[in-house]
């Protein structure tokens, strides 16, 4: 099988009908960012770094679409780590992104990230169960943890009426069986654009069971 040709910046803003060279800029200002730090701090894959703009910009950008249409929206991205997927929505909307990670140093490479790109984000420095809830319209989070444990987390920082946004791997409805007897939700589901295995879950209504 031969290997996918890394994603080029050109050809991201073609798929993802993007004319506004300044915005690319500041990706790739972030791009930058991200690959300085990883050799101080494990902040992505190694590899990934070998097709940035698929692996980290794409698979990010791809929620653009998934997002309310209407008004301002708040995001609480959970466990941001390198920024991914929150900085990037940042960057491409303007929405108030919230983003919650307890890692000192990966936050702030965030902030730093931020100032770079000239991006207004508010940064946590919390663990997600700790953290006030954010009552954002919709809950982001990218590879962060099986649905039993993230699920809680999404809920707690979700507003009533609110959805989530995870992207997640293969496993994904392995994990969303076990959550039946717990959870409640409508979901739907795309295609990784990034990854032929991942998904993008799209989750509504999210509810805990309750004993009757």
């Amino acid at each position: 099988m031969t290997p996918q040709a890394p994603l080029s910046r050109a050809t991201f803003a073609a798929d993802m009908n993007i004319t506004d060279h300044g915005l690319l800029d500041r990706l790739d200002v972030y791009l930058a960012h991200l690959r300085k730090w990883q050799r101080a701090i494990n902040l992505v894959g190694p590899k990934t770094l070998s097709d940035p703009w698929r692996r980290h910009i794409l698979d990010s950008a791809q929620l653009v679409s998934c997002l309310p249409k209407h008004g301002p929206i708040k995001i609480a991205d959970l466990g941001s780590g390198a920024g991914l997927p929150g900085l990037i929505l940042a960057i491409m909307t303007g929405a108030d992104v919230h983003m919650i990670e307890s890692d000192q140093r990966k936050a702030t490479f965030i902030r730093e990230g931020a100032r770079l790109t000239e991006t207004d984000v508010t940064v946590h420095v919390q663990r997600i169960e700790d953290a006030p809830p954010l009552n954002a319209d919709v809950v982001t989070a990218r590879a962060l943890a099986p649905m039993d444990r993230l699920l809680p987390w999404v809920y707690r920082h979700l507003k009533n009426g609110g959805k989530s946004l995870l992207l997640k791997g293969a496993e994904a409805e392995e994990e969303l069986t076990l959550t039946a007897k717990q959870w409640t939700m409508k979901t739907s589901r795309k295609r990784s654009l990034s990854d032929g295995s991942g998904t993008v879950l799209i989750i509504d209504d999210l509810a805990p069971v309750t004993d009757v």
